[in-house]
């Protein structure tokens, strides 16, 4: 087949997996990490090693410097224009990450919500901070009950671009049907891995661990002084946790014990995601993906 995905909650082993495979069938790996997108922080988005690259060809890995403001509709051009290049190769793409709308905006063409009119966000950010959280989130229940069952009271970023969507008649939660209903632009066999939520919790534990001890602390430390990071930077998984420890507002172990909450209940996100995608084929974790194909 032209095209493989792999997809799986964080700490699967997604990479692993995939890098097996790439050197069994001759692939090159596509990710579609949003995190992995950005420069200057490989350990805390887990970027492949330069051994790694080395034993295979990797695509859109460290592609943007942190002050970039990045979009999915971006992203999208620069997966297909990669997984043409390696189909006209001769080689298989391997499209490899853990979220579901940059797999979709990969594979296929992606109906994307519009962009907000002219001074529509200035004025609902305004009405948010005005009504404070938990009346504009009423507000948006009313407008869109399905958003706001998605969104937070206290994420005003979501919160506001689904009252932009919702004033015009766009919804930031899309039924599966209309975000999956496009065909994808080559043939593709989509692997999702399946590992037990105890275990899967137990690796994100060691990896949080394995992270601090490889120096993410020092490396967010130079990030953020070399860099002025992007509103879509700053959402980097993690980061948050980090930089609150480099300036001294908690300390290294509250900041271990936050990063991994926030990575389970962000593995429990993914897992939803999972189930949702169509015809993906579930692989138990520890099995060959080449099995499955």
């Amino acid at each position: 087949m032209p095209v493989v995905a792999v997809f799986g909650p964080t700490a699967s082993g997604k990479s692993a997996a995939a890098l097996e495979l790439a050197e069994a069938i001759g692939g090159e790996i596509v990710s579609c990490d949003a995190m992995q997108l950005y420069r200057g922080l490989p350990i805390l988005t887990n970027q492949p090693s330069a051994e790694e690259q080395a034993r295979v060809a990797h695509h859109l890995v460290a592609v943007w410097e942190p002050e970039h403001e990045g979009s999915v509709a971006e992203y999208a051009e620069l997966a297909h224009a990669a997984i043409d290049d390696v189909l006209a190769r001769g080689h298989t793409p391997i499209v490899v990450g853990g979220g579901g709308l940059y797999l979709r905006a990969a594979l296929a063409p992606l109906r994307l919500p519009p962009a907000p009119a002219d001074g529509q966000r200035d004025r609902l950010e305004a009405e948010y901070d005005r009504l404070g959280p938990d009346a504009a989130h009423a507000l948006l229940a009313e407008r869109d009950p399905r958003a706001a069952a998605a969104v937070h009271a206290n994420d005003r970023r979501r919160v506001v671009r689904a009252l932009e969507l919702a004033e015009m008649g766009e919804t930031l939660a899309p039924a599966q049907s209309e975000l999956w209903e496009a065909d994808p632009r080559h043939p593709v066999t989509i692997l999702g891995l399946d590992v037990p939520r105890e275990l899967l919790r137990e690796r994100i534990a060691a990896r949080t661990q394995a992270m601090f001890a490889a120096g993410v602390e020092d490396e967010v430390r130079a990030a953020i002084e070399a860099h002025t990071f992007s509103s879509t930077a700053d959402r980097i998984h993690g980061l948050s946790d980090v930089r609150a420890l480099v300036q001294g507002e908690i300390d290294r172990e509250q900041a271990q014990r936050q990063l991994i909450d926030r990575t389970r209940q962000y593995a429990k996100r993914q897992a939803v995601w999972m189930r949702r995608i169509p015809g993906l084929r579930a692989v138990p974790g520890g099995e060959p993906l080449l099995a499955h194909l």
